[in-house]
């Protein structure tokens, strides 16, 4: 765990946005096709405090900032999500050279298509050394925190990512996608539960997830769209 995120914090407020403190880094990517896999290409410079309000409901004029349109909207962001570990949540794929883990929280980021299949394919081709970096690199590149690579005897392997958020925008489908917290910043609830701390997750802020506070690529279906395009 990275010891510069001990001092950053995301609180979710009841019912409202993410409040984050620390001087967490903000920034903005949009999800790019790249031959048969994505990359992310940097978005928008967005101002940086040390602390800032991050929209939850979706209805911000002031996206990816909270402006107080919860309020209006009636805004309900229960917290929905299963409380127990990654490890105990996530199933696991075995490969001949890898595992794979897979706890199906996911948010639509498609970074686990690579040139030679899925992370999941790639890892039952394991036995090959070239499929099995592409494996990992598959599993790594998931900012939703859904697939974890292992090694045959379990040991995690998780990318060492700089503490920091990014507001995820997705062009090719024409929508704006969660909230990517990563570098295990703590996440506490609104009742004050401390989430796992995780290297890689994806908050929800279309305010629709079913799996609140975390992403389930619900903003697809919903159109959701912060007006960025129009900002760049």
């Amino acid at each position: 765990m990275d010891d510069k995120a001990s001092n950053m914090r995301i609180k979710i407020q009841k019912d409202g946005p993410y409040i984050v403190t620390g001087s967490v880094p903000l920034a903005e990517m949009l999800i790019i096709p790249k031959g048969e896999g994505y990359e992310f290409k940097e978005g928008r410079k967005l101002p940086q405090s040390s602390s800032y309000s991050l929209c939850r409901c979706g209805t911000s004029e002031s996206a990816p900032f909270c402006d107080g349109s919860h309020v209006g909207c009636d805004f309900k962001g229960e917290e929905t999500a299963s409380r127990e570990s990654y490890i105990e949540r996530a199933g696991v794929y075995s490969g001949p050279g890898m595992r794979l883990l897979d706890d199906r929280r996911c948010a639509f980021a498609r970074f686990c298509h690579r040139e030679g299949g899925t992370a999941w394919e790639l890892t039952m081709a394991s036995d090959d050394e070239h499929n099995r970096r592409e494996a990992i690199i598959a599993a790594n590149e998931c900012p939703a925190g859904r697939l974890t690579a292992a090694d045959r005897s379990g040991r995690l392997i998780e990318p060492d990512l700089e503490p920091g958020i990014v507001i995820v925008q997705d062009p090719e489908r024409d929508c704006s996608c969660g909230i990517y917290v990563k570098g295990y910043i703590q996440i506490e609830g609104a009742d004050g539960h401390l989430y796992e701390r995780r290297s890689r997750v994806m908050l929800c802020r279309c305010g629709k997830s079913r799996n609140k506070p975390f992403c389930d690529a619900t903003h697809v279906g919903a159109d959701f769209y912060d007006g960025y395009m129009e900002m760049l």
